[in-house]
């Protein structure tokens, strides 16, 4: 009897530490996202903010030439950062865990980014990718104004230029999750060297 007893005890005590265990994972899972949101929504309005004042102050000043070489450098970064976003996420950690072995520059910080691939992916694709969208638009804006004002022209070419970035973006992205997918490792390796550096540098 005392047996039966004991290890209906001990069924119990089991199921209330599962229930327990259950209940800390369900907190934590509705505690971090909402962190996690605080987070991204303070850095993409800091970010949005500080390069939406430099885009309608600095390239409004600037000559056409200038101007067009800028819009094309923010394209330029939002395609990177989202191939950067979509490599960490399919890369293979297990190639960087042999490297680290062999202690390669640039491995361990690789491996953090794989670890950390969804919040990594949603900083590059969504975040950075999303407000080079949004100054790629407010630049070719800019743009199309001092064309028109330049040559005298009376079309308006905001709606042109914007169909042309929205197409360069989008196939540059398309493009770009291709090589993505294919030279993941290699991408991803060489993020892990940049971040290394940057670390000794400090």
């Amino acid at each position: 009897m005392k047996q039966v007893i004991s290890e209906e005890d001990q069924k119990t005590k089991k199921e209330e530490k599962g229930k327990g265990e259950k209940q800390k994972a369900k907190e934590k899972k509705q505690y971090v996202p909402w962190k996690w949101f605080i987070q991204v929504f303070a850095l993409t309005f800091t970010i949005s903010l500080v390069f939406s004042y430099i885009s309608a102050n600095g390239v409004s000043n600037l000559s056409l030439v200038p101007a067009i070489f800028i819009l094309l450098l923010v394209i330029f970064i939002g395609i990177l950062f989202d191939i950067i976003g979509v490599a960490v996420t399919v890369a293979n950690e297990e190639e960087f865990h042999a490297k680290a072995t062999k202690k390669v520059k640039g491995s361990k910080d690789s491996i953090k980014l794989i670890k950390n691939a969804p919040k990594v992916a949603n900083i590059c694709a969504d975040v950075i990718g999303d407000i080079c969208g949004v100054l790629s638009g407010a630049i070719s804006a800019l743009i199309a104004m001092k064309i028109t004002e330049q040559f005298g022209l009376r079309i308006d070419l905001q709606f042109l230029l914007s169909a042309l970035v929205s197409a360069v973006t989008v196939g540059g992205k398309a493009l770009g999750k291709e090589v993505a997918n294919q030279k993941s490792t290699q991408i991803v390796h060489q993020v892990g060297i940049v971040l290394n550096k940057c670390k000794r540098d400090r």
